[in-house]
């Protein structure tokens, strides 16, 4: 049986926290999906709070702690990526922004992304698009057609007839993101030869 990692991203400030909250519930819902399609899944969820300091210190210092680097290790190796952020001033939190700020432009190229984001007012859900879609599509990522905007009233409720209620959108886009994850090949062992461009086209030439 094949194990697939995904590692959760949660920025949320507060504990217990919404942000957490609907982290934990778009895992749960890929975890099902992937299980279905008899995948075994390795699950890691990476609070930034906690690495706060440690993320400011890396700017200054140019050098990340030992914890700090654990978890940039885990997102960029991860199979899949779910990233959750509170929204602040109708934009991605500045601890969000400033964990990505220290990826890599090209670690994330083509792993499948499933964004997410908290708010206290339904206004706030063009965050999706016009924040964290952006940021992610820099980065080189696939990011999964549903996004879910989770504002204080959609908790415990189940949408009406012209709105779908918050656990009909995790699920849709829980299992987006799986089958996403599913589909994309298997990365490539650090010990496989990555053969270069130039020699593949000299092959093609010989043929």
């Amino acid at each position: 049986m094949q194990t697939l990692k995904l590692v959760a991203v949660s920025a949320g400030l507060s504990s217990p926290s919404s942000t957490r909250l609907l982290t934990d519930r778009l895992l749960q819902a890929a975890r099902y999906r992937l299980a279905e399609q008899e995948y075994a899944v390795d699950v890691q969820v990476v609070e930034l709070r906690d690495l706060a300091v440690d993320i400011a210190n890396n700017f200054v210092t140019g050098f990340p702690s030992g914890r700090l680097q654990d978890a940039i290790d885990a997102v960029t190796g991860a199979d899949g990526v779910i990233a959750v952020t509170p929204v602040f001033t109708a934009s991605y939190s500045g601890l969000f922004k400033s964990f990505f700020d220290l990826i890599d432009p090209a670690a994330l190229t083509g792993t499948p992304v499933l964004i997410g984001a908290t708010g206290g007012t339904a206004r706030h859900s063009l965050v999706l698009d016009h924040a964290l879609r952006p940021l992610f599509a820099y980065l080189r990522a696939l990011v999964v057609p549903t996004a879910v905007y989770a504002a204080s009233e959609d908790w415990g409720t189940g949408g009406d007839e012209y709105t779908e209620g918050l656990p009909t959108r995790i699920t849709r886009a829980g299992n987006e993101f799986a089958d996403t994850v599913a589909a994309r090949p298997a990365r490539r062992a650090e010990d496989d030869e990555v053969v270069p461009f130039e020699k593949q086209l000299a092959d093609l030439r010989l043929d």
